[in-house]
């Protein structure tokens, strides 16, 4: 008796409990493009083995990664610490560098009005690689910019990793003096080329190159058509053609316009080109930049009217290098500045696009209203922009370049010609979302019908989402959103990206720790050939058996792969009709709720529901009303009647194609007898019943809710004690008492209740030797 009862109260509070998600019922049964394909929180990634962390006490601000796949090492740099990381796993044979600020640079910083714990200590912000046995690297320095070289050994097994004092240096016009001022910069050869604030206050920006053998060079000081408040985000080199006196330094930056004066504080995204071989001017321009130019980043959506919706603020850059290296892909994330229109973007350049805007014509201000207009005078020889080297044209150096040609630069390092994505268009987008993009790093696969970019983006709220853009096929879309990854369980802005393609692994950093993640999963897309084929992730592929890894260069006869189209009816032929369907059976009291959930392992697949009451029926659609609802986990029945028995089956459709998840035999029991024996008609209880006094359901279900609104062990055993002995009164047997000997079924029972009451006893007792506790004696007011 107590079980039959326990198990009806597990199933009333069950049905209670289901009645709560009516509140997030989905509206439909459709799911958004938007949405992406997999969601994995950060359980479980942990679950999974697919996420390695580590974080460091006393520390913050993982902003400087450093990939050494020779060594097999993650360099770091954080708030006063210089880390070296395992590659294979970064939470193991970690070793650190203290890098504090002196003390006295600290109370000097401290005296200026800055704080003592976030402001006056040193953040390593450059990373990088100097030569085979070190490293270079600088920090802030409590407002004092300091740098310094890292031993870090010729071979892997040296395990060194020391800095030197004697070869700690000034980094200023290297590092920022400010940790909150964002830079840039490279190392080409032995020269240093940094985008960064060169004072104290942050007023004086200036793109410098330093170190090496030829002089040091900047851009124009407090010149706004030059710099204009900058907040750098990259640098690169890349070269021109095959002579190295054409290689160029490009810098990627945001600014306040100088362009769009009289429409506010307008921000633009730019990139500014210079000259390696820049040497300066000879009588103007003196140890400046004379071969700077700088042209609009344009990161929008066309409208249908003309106008143009502007992500302007850029954030990250990746450059994807080619076999051609000369043209590299240039990957950047753009958010807007808008308060009423928020999204992020993904917008692709190429070298071509951007040196055409560098050849065009240059922005000049003239006119009775001073408007930015595009150059129509004659332009000097050799052009502005262009390196001197016998490639080009006879001139050695700048220094040999015409007056002329110099003023001519100085006066216009704008162009008038934006750079505008391939495509005219973002690669992809996301609008009215509750984050924005901060990162992204690509990778380049080589798939079974071509190659593939797979876009790693990181946002401000600790995810990571994994995006790729598909050629136009059988699919209107071209971006494909296929995971969307919490990394990090403290949702921090990831704030730096790392990829390894020989290892398949991403490293993210955060201002509270380091991650890494596999680039793929091919094995949680699922057991059958279809759920693969649907994953169109490039990194997998169906061998016959399961999803696994696709390598181009392995020979295997079942492999298959299809990113382009997805079609498991093509490429899966005859598999998915071998897949064995999930089978259930659930069991309902008659008016109680009952809740049927079927998840599938895409968010993008459409759900849908059929119903069939005997096998001899035709299958029909569920009907969707008040009762009958459809949610985002499954089909939920508010309040289940006798008919709703029968066999449903959860069906997805993806990308056209539908397979069957799981089938669910319903059957409804009813709520109708005397006792909990009612449930089961061809008892001897319930025939017995039958034959006496008719049933009383409503006594029974005042039974039953009584015993779930008092869960209390002594109320419990009083209403069970009732109903035994009701049970018993009207079966028309005579219920046994204490000096009555009790028939041997009734003696069973009593045997049974009676251990019941031995373990609450036992529960009860306070004391380990089996003895009862003395009672206090009673006071007098007893």
């Amino acid at each position: 008796m107590m079980t039959v009862m326990m198990m009806m109260m597990v199933m009333l509070c069950s049905s209670l409990v289901l009645l709560g998600l009516i509140g997030v019922c989905a509206s439909s049964s459709g799911s958004s493009s938007s949405s992406p394909r997999m969601k994995l929180s950060y359980k479980d990634l942990q679950q999974f083995n697919g996420v390695k962390r580590f974080d460091l006490e006393r520390s913050c601000c993982f902003g400087a990664l450093l990939l050494d796949e020779e060594r097999g090492r993650l360099f770091v740099g954080a708030r006063n610490f210089l880390l070296s990381l395992s590659l294979d796993n970064i939470s193991k044979q970690e070793q650190k560098i203290y890098w504090p600020a002196p003390v006295d640079w600290r109370e000097e910083c401290n005296w200026a009005g800055k704080d003592i714990n976030t402001d006056c200590v040193n953040y390593v912000k450059v990373l990088h690689h100097f030569n085979r046995t070190h490293l270079y690297a600088c920090g802030t320095g409590a407002f004092h910019p300091t740098c310094a070289y890292v031993e870090v050994g010729q071979k892997i097994e040296d395990h060194v990793f020391r800095i030197d004092p004697a070869l700690v240096e000034d980094g200023k016009g290297r590092s920022p003096y400010d940790p909150r001022h964002t830079s840039a910069s490279v190392l080409i050869g032995d020269e240093l080329y940094a985008g960064v604030a060169t004072d104290l206050m942050g007023r004086d920006f200036t793109i410098f190159r330093s170190m090496g053998q030829r002089p040091s060079i900047r851009t124009e000081q407090h010149d706004s058509r030059w710099l204009n408040e900058p907040k750098f985000i990259a640098a690169f080199g890349v070269p021109e053609s095959e002579n190295p006196d054409d290689d160029k330094v490009f810098f990627f930056f945001r600014e306040t316009a100088v362009e769009a004066q009289g429409f506010g504080k307008v921000t633009y995204s730019r990139i500014g080109q210079l000259c390696r071989n820049d040497m300066g001017g000879q009588r103007s321009l003196v140890n400046k930049w004379t071969t700077f130019l700088k042209a609009r980043l344009v990161c929008s959506v066309p409208g249908n009217d003309g106008t143009e919706t502007h992500f302007d603020e850029l954030r990250d850059v990746f450059l994807l290098q080619t076999r051609d290296r000369k043209n590299p892909l240039i990957y950047t994330v753009f958010t807007t500045s808008s308060s009423v229109f928020q999204g992020s973007a993904v917008c692709l350049y190429t070298m071509n696009d951007i040196r055409r805007a560098f050849l065009g014509p240059f922005a000049h201000k003239e006119g009775p209203n001073y408007q930015w207009v595009p150059f129509q005078g004659k332009v000097p020889y050799p052009r502005p922009g262009m390196c001197p080297s016998k490639t080009f044209g006879s001139f050695e150096s700048t220094k040999g370049f015409p007056d002329n040609v110099i003023q001519f630069a100085r006066h216009h390092p704008l162009m008038f010609n934006p750079v505008t994505p391939l495509g005219g268009r973002p690669l992809f987008l996301r609008t009215g979302i509750p984050y924005t993009f901060t990162q992204v790093t690509v990778d380049r696969v080589n798939a079974a019908d071509g190659h593939y970019d797979v876009m790693f983006i990181g946002t401000d709220v600790g995810s990571v989402l994994k995006v790729i853009s598909v050629p136009k096929g059988s699919w209107s879309n071209t971006e494909l959103l296929l995971e969307e990854l919490q990394v990090f369980k403290d949702s921090s802005s990831i704030i730096s990206m790392q990829i390894s393609s020989k290892r398949q692994q991403l490293y993210i950093g955060s201002d509270t720790g380091v991650v890494q993640v596999p680039l793929h999963r091919c094995s949680m897309y699922g057991k059958a050939c279809a759920e693969c084929c649907l994953a169109r992730d490039p990194y997998c592929a169906w061998d016959g058996h399961t999803c696994t890894r696709y390598l181009p260069n392995t020979k295997r006869r079942f492999r298959r792969q299809d990113v382009r189209n997805g079609d498991p009816n093509a490429l899966c032929s005859g598999d998915h009709q071998k897949q064995r369907v999930l089978e259930k059976r659930l069991y309902a009291v008659d008016g109680s709720s009952s809740f049927l959930e079927c998840i599938p392992k895409s968010l993008q697949a459409q759900i849908t529901w059929t119903y069939q009451k005997h096998p001899e029926n035709p299958r029909e659609e569920v009907r969707l009303d008040d009762r009958v609802l459809h949610t985002e986990r499954g089909l939920l029945l508010r309040r289940a009647v006798r008919r709703d028995s029968g066999v449903y089956q959860c069906h997805a459709m993806e990308h056209g194609f539908t397979q069957t998840l799981l089938t669910i035999t319903l059957e409804i029991l009813p709520l109708a007898g005397s006792g909990p024996s009612s449930l089961n008609p061809r008892s001897p209880a319930n025939t017995h019943a039958n034959h006496g006094q008719p049933t009383n359901q409503k006594l029974w279900y005042r039974d039953f809710m009584q015993l779930v609104d008092h869960p209390n062990v002594n109320t419990v055993d009083q209403i069970c004690e009732q109903i035994w002995s009701r049970k018993h009164s009207l079966s028309g047997k005579a219920v046994p008492g204490p000096a009555n000997e009790a028939p041997a079924h009734d003696q069973l029972h009593s045997k049974k209740w009676k251990h019941l009451k031995e373990v609450r006893k036992g529960r009860n007792r306070r004391t380990h030797d089996g003895r009862p506790a003395p009672r206090a004696p009673r006071s007098a007011g007893e």
